[in-house]
């Protein structure tokens, strides 16, 4: 029996395990063994919803064991570090529990097939400070911090006589950056309703800081244009062409030596694969540390890995990079799906050619923009408000779709819409 190992259960990864826990998991043709330091799953790009509290993990996370036995696959809690190529073997580091005693030892996984979809995390240049005193939002672990944090400051600010403002500096002008700017507004807003009645939008003074000369600067300028402007309506300070040099507990200090205090910091600024991909001393990596690959996906050089999403490096016939998406993922994942097929049944595999379906930028309940379509026609078309938010709500359920199947994705989908008629709109705890 072959033994089909997935390192990494982001949306790529997870939707791979599905694909092939019922491909071969089901029929015990193959055993499908998915690995991951977490224990639980949530779409990356809502990650900004749950540091703000409008989304809750413990009623929104996919839980890897009980999916796994839904869909046919082994679960591996544990964290991938290290390779032998030669025994088709994979190292796991052991896992503590919150006291730092031992939960699981170092254990050796053995694949036939391997597949890396680690994924990505957020990449702070080698700022100074930027470590110690922001948050990132790399995982629902990361989040959760910066929500508590934020839930604090709410209730400080609410018990304030005079009308002193929660400082907020997001550093990033890119989708994570925006959209949480905005979703900020909204939890303000809700924390009034929910009894914080000196808590309210007003209350805010938010920074969104981006080095280059544009919000946005991967969207067409219209994109970005239209959510400046919709940013600037809700009183975020867009600070563009404004570098930081370092970061300190009153702030961020930027290139020209200005302080823009802050009470709170998040650094969303780039991303990186992480570090202990280049240790290991076995890939060929791009500037950004991605591991480049051939047409069909596999690694260069390594005709038993597959690499997937973020971490994977493919470059284009225009000379450009695969960017690290949502959407890259999702394609990445049927075509290593089916090459994985292909290659049992010993025919030849097919090449990855990225397609480009737009892109969507949510601004909370205020807005969404976006151009939709992309290389399917030649050109994009522009859309915002109503339509553009069904289209991004869509972007969600068809994800939702892949990893649970229509019939249980729709039931979901059910539970959420009466978790949100019954439920608090925001977490307050």
């Amino acid at each position: 029996m072959k033994k089909i190992l997935i390192v990494g259960g982001g949306a790529g990864g997870l939707e791979l395990a599905t694909r092939l826990g019922h491909r071969y998991g089901k029929s015990g043709k193959a055993q499908v063994t998915l690995v991951d330091k977490n224990t639980s799953h949530i779409w990356k790009p809502l990650l900004h919803e749950v540091a703000s509290g409008s989304l809750d993990t413990s009623t929104d996370a996919v839980i890897y064991s009980a999916h796994g036995a839904l869909h046919h696959y082994h679960f591996q809690h544990g964290e991938f570090i290290g390779l032998d190529e030669a025994r088709r073997q994979v190292l796991l580091a052991p896992m503590l529990d919150d006291e730092g005693q031992e939960l699981l030892p170092q254990r050796q996984l053995a694949y036939d097939i391997l597949v890396l979809a680690i994924g990505s995390q957020s990449n702070d240049f080698g700022t100074p400070g930027v470590a110690k005193h922001c948050y990132f939002l790399d995982s629902a672990k990361q989040a959760a911090r910066f929500h508590r944090a934020l839930t604090n400051a709410f209730i400080r600010v609410n018990q304030q006589q005079d009308e002193r403002q929660l400082n907020i500096a997001i550093v990033g002008g890119g989708a994570t950056g925006v959209e949480l700017s905005a979703e900020l507004y909204h939890v303000a807003a809700l924390a009034e309703r929910y009894g914080m009645q000196k808590m309210s939008g007003k209350r805010l003074r938010i920074q969104l800081v981006e080095a280059g000369p544009s919000i946005l600067p991967a969207l067409p300028p219209r994109i970005s244009n239209a959510a400046r402007k919709e940013l600037t309506k809700l009183g975020v300070e867009v600070l563009e062409s404004t570098k930081v040099s370092s970061a300190c507990e009153q702030g961020l200090i930027t290139q020209s030596g200005k302080l823009l205090e802050a009470d709170l910091m998040v650094w969303a600024a780039g991303v990186k694969v992480p570090e202990f991909i280049r240790a290991l001393g076995v890939f060929e990596l791009n500037r950004l540390g991605q591991i480049l690959v051939e047409p069909n996906l596999k690694a260069k050089g390594h005709q038993a890995i597959y690499v997937l999403g973020d971490c994977c490096g493919f470059l284009q016939a225009d000379g450009t990079w695969v960017p690290p998406r949502a959407q890259s993922a999702h394609q990445m994942a049927s075509l290593v799906a089916r090459n994985i097929d292909l290659e049992i049944k010993g025919k030849a595999l097919k090449p990855y050619q990225y397609k480009d379906h737009g892109s969507l930028v949510n601004l909370s309940r205020y807005s969404t923009v976006g151009s939709l379509m992309g290389n399917l026609t030649g050109d994009s078309l522009f859309i915002e408000g109503r339509i553009a938010r069904i289209v991004y709500i869509s972007l969600y359920r068809m994800h939702q779709v892949a990893i649970h199947g229509w019939l249980r994705g729709m039931l979901m989908i059910l539970v959420e819409k009466i978790n949100h008629a019954v439920r608090p709109k925001l977490k307050l705890h």
